[in-house]
Parts: structure tokens; C-alpha cells; sequence
């Protein structure tokens, strides 16, 4: 089901079911009491999804990319938070060895591709090559273009073997990346997810949006199609996120009345 995905739109998510509670703040944002409740709900369904996977020795790859400070790390979390961890996998790949360098570009990605049985997360993958790499120079203009051209075929042969594969782009306004960043500086708890690249990425927020855009138009095909959620607000991007995994997996015991597709405010789709 996930090489034709077929989404069903709702122009907003489902009414809180008290009705005294709005499901919306008056900037847009979700309300808190909804986001844990629909949550909660949705995890449940999370919990069905791995174990179909596993019964049913299925591979589920879910590649994470975006903006820095999109929230790709917070929004796996929001998806593993109750998974068997000896099952489900998150892979935040390091800067490539010398070794590595040697090797096909593809290589060391597709080393991390799931097992039967298993879920695995990527956050960032070898999209990193459409974007920060050619953002900052870490490859050759030739070696940017040859990804474009080998791309759509890897990805066509993982879908074609069986691995149920999404990709999700975490995408944020120039001034919601600004204010995170804030956020990181003030928070020494946060303080470890800060680089230098952060700053620089800042800067580069427009050549980023041209490549993003690049990216989509030809990375984006009906066996692998890419969407992109609107994660300025996080909570209602991961809802969404979680329920479009959920909406294009068939798996057993579904909640067909809590799963009925996604909110297009917040969710595009690219293929």
C-alpha cells in the first residue's frame, strides 16, 4: 500500500470530545489537552502497527529530513516511544570515515536498511548529499548530480524488495528556526543539539529552501513519495505524521474512525 499511497484529507483533525476544550489555540497551535489524548490514542495504534511487522516479518523505513531545529529527532521519539526497542531501530549516521569516503556513496546507509521484522528510523540519510553537503561544499558538483542520478533507482529497488519506505521533510519558517535556536542557547539541557553549522544553516536558510525544492522535484516518485509536514507547530506535525504512517499501512486491527487520513493545512505530498 505505501508504493501507492492514497491519503485521505480532513480540513482539520478530528473535534476534541469535550466540548468545552478547543482543539486549536488562537495562533493555530495545538491545544495541549488534545495533543496528549489524540497521542495516546495514537501510540495504541503504533503499538498494533510494530506488532503486524513483526508477526508479519515486514521492513518499515521511515527517513526523516528538514530544516536544523525541524524537530526530526523529538518527532522519531514521538514514534519509537513505545516500540520493542529490540525491533525498532533510530540511525543518526556520523560524518562519513576515511574508510567511508572510499566507499559508494549509498553504501553505508543501506547497511542500516531494516531487518525482517524491524523498524527502522533514519534521521537524515543519504539525503544529506542533496542538501547540507551541497550547501557547505562537502562534495563536488559532479558528485551532487550523480546522487540525483542513482537516487530514484536505489530507493526503487528497497520499495521493490519489499521495504515499506516514507519520507518525511520537517519543513520551518526562517523566524520558528531563529527562535529555536534561541531556545537551544538559553536551554542547557538543549545545549548539546548546538553547532557552529547550526548558525551557518540560519544564514543559508534560503539556498536550503532552493534545494529542498530541487529535491523534491526529483526525488519525489510514486514508488517513493516525499511529504512534507508543516512542523512550525510541533505537536500538530507529529500527530499528522504519525497518522500518515498509519493511513497507508493495512495492518491488523486498525481503528478505521481514529485513522481517517491527515490535516492538508498541515501535511504535502510530492511524488
Amino acid at each position: 500500500m505505501v508504493t501507492n499511497m492514497q491519503i485521505i484529507y480532513t480540513e482539520k483533525l478530528p473535534e476534541y470530545e469535550e466540548e468545552s476544550e478547543k482543539v486549536f489555540k488562537k495562533n493555530g497551535n495545538i491545544e495541549r489537552g488534545f495533543y496528549n489524548k489524540h497521542l495516546l490514542d495514537l501510540h495504541l495504534e503504533l503499538v498494533k502497527l510494530q506488532k503486524w511487522v513483526i508477526d508479519n516479518d515486514k521492513r518499515l523505513l521511515i527517513v526523516f529530513e528538514g530544516m536544523d531545529t525541524g524537530g526530526k529527532s523529538s518527532s522519531i521519539k514521538s514514534l519509537n516511544r513505545f516500540w520493542n526497542p529490540r525491533k525498532a531501530r533510530s540511525v543518526a549516521l556520523a560524518k562519513p570515515n576515511s574508510k567511508e569516503m572510499g566507499q559508494w556513496y549509498f553504501q553505508r546507509h543501506l547497511k542500516q536498511v531494516p531487518n525482517a521484522g524491524e523498524i527502522v528510523c533514519f534521521d537524515r540519510s543519504w539525503y544529506n548529499r542533496a542538501g547540507i553537503e551541497e550547501v557547505f561544499g562537502f562534495c563536488t558538483k559532479e558528485e551532487h548530480e550523480l546522487f540525483y542520478k542513482q537516487v530514484n533507482d536505489v530507493e526503487k529497488m528497497l520499495v521493490d524488495d519489499g521495504i515499506m519506505l516514507f519520507k518525511f521533510y520537517l519543513n520551518i519558517t526562517k523566524e520558528t528556526q531563529g527562535k529555536r535556536i534561541e531556545d537551544r542557547e538559553d536551554d542547557p539541557l538543549k545545549s548539546w543539539k548546538l553547532s557552529d553549522l547550526d548558525y551557518k544553516s540560519y544564514e543559508k536558510y534560503d539556498k536550503y529552501v532552493e534545494l529542498r525544492d530541487k529535491m523534491f522535484l526529483n526525488s519525489g516518485t510514486s514508488s517513493a513519495p516525499w511529504c512534507m509536514l508543516d512542523a512550525n507547530d510541533k505537536k500538530r506535525a507529529r500527530l499528522n505524521l504519525i497518522r500518515f504512517v498509519l493511513s497507508n499501512i493495512e495492518y491488523d486491527n486498525r481503528d478505521n474512525e481514529l485513522i481517517c487520513g491527515v490535516d492538508k493545512k498541515v501535511v504535502a505530498f510530492f511524488d
